[in-house]
């Protein structure tokens, strides 16, 4: 097993620190996740399912709205780039943005649904059934030359730049051309959260963060231990034609493909209670670390500590910098 070096505490400090001079631009899949909870303490007489009585109903920001509000959570700042429609939820998803302090400039498209999520669950956080509103269609031609034009604008502000691919209809080839166009032209890191489909659409980018499934699609490869996942990183990368691979594995941590160097890091969750949204805090956590000066390694290193912090909490869930440095604390200390 090759672990990857530690990262000084004092080191993490002065990276964390400048989280507040970075300027993310989040490109991709915005989303509203809705939760209805309540009570279950009967099987309906109609269908053997469990009948749930309200109590409240909760929203958070999902897919790159998540990438985007943990940038802030951390003390960056972020611009985010999105596809929504012209309904109640794309009102209800731009004041949540403005909320967490996050600068949105949303295409819209009448005829397409603001992508999102209704959860419900119980008083414990089980999830009973979900309902999505979505169309995950290719944005048209027209919305697809708004939304180049906004990322060559933007970008020039911006000091890293993430693509948060769900595969709901606004990363189209042209528009992550033109990302990577704007982050080679800047000089600045451009991170990739992937979805197997368009694989072929990152090559130029900085950083792609797969997690194990879809690096075993893209690659055709087992990966159970460090070794497989070191080949499985190294043919990912050479598919997909990027500089590093950030490879994602659950409770088995995250393995690293670098330039210089690559290896293991063991996961750091102490407590998991939801892992949605996890990789958006992992490439989050990479750009600002990555626009403070990180290297690939002190940024992963950043990432698998915030990861496991998010993963404690319930939903699509944010970071502070305290939670994220007691947590480097608590790593040096086992």
């Amino acid at each position: 097993m090759m672990l990857l070096p530690p990262l000084a505490p004092e080191r993490a400090r002065r990276l964390a620190a400048g989280f507040a001079g970075a300027h993310i631009l989040v490109i991709g899949d915005a989303m509203l996740d809705r939760f209805i909870a309540g009570r279950v303490t009967r099987i309906s007489p109609e269908a053997p399912v469990p009948v749930v009585t309200f109590d409240h109903e909760t929203h958070r920001i999902g897919g790159a709205a998540n990438v985007a509000h943990n940038v802030t959570a951390l003390g960056g700042t972020a611009a985010l780039l999105a596809v929504t429609g012209q309904d109640d939820a794309a009102a209800t998803l731009a004041q949540a943005c403005r909320d967490a302090g996050i600068a949105a400039s949303f295409v819209t498209e009448p005829s397409r649904p603001t992508t999102t999520k209704v959860r419900i669950v119980t008083e414990r956080n089980q999830q009973v059934a979900r309902i999505d509103y979505e169309n995950d269609s290719e944005i048209s031609a027209e919305l697809e030359a708004q939304v180049v034009a906004s990322v060559e604008q933007q970008a020039g502000r911006a000091s890293a730049i993430i693509v948060s691919d769900y595969l709901k209809g606004c990363v189209t080839k042209r528009v992550m051309e033109s990302a990577v166009r704007s982050a080679a032209k800047h000089a600045i890191p451009l991170l990739v959260d992937p979805k197997i489909p368009h694989i072929d659409y990152y090559a130029g980018a900085t950083v792609v963060t797969p997690n194990h499934h879809e690096a075993e699609t893209a690659t055709h490869m087992r990966v159970r231990s460090a070794d497989e996942a070191s080949a499985a990183a190294r043919a990912f990368r050479e598919r997909v034609r990027c500089e590093a691979v950030l490879m994602t594995r659950g409770d088995q941590g995250m393995w690293l493909l670098a330039k210089d160097l690559e290896g293991e890091l063991p996961a750091s969750a102490r407590e998991v209670a939801d892992v949605t949204g996890a990789g958006d805090t992992v490439i989050a956590t990479m750009a600002l670390a990555m626009a403070a000066g990180a290297t690939a390694v002190e940024a992963a290193r950043l990432a698998n500590e915030a990861a496991g912090v998010a993963v404690g909490k319930f939903g699509a869930a944010t970071v502070t910098p305290a939670e994220l440095l007691r947590a480097l604390e608590m790593s040096t200390e086992r």
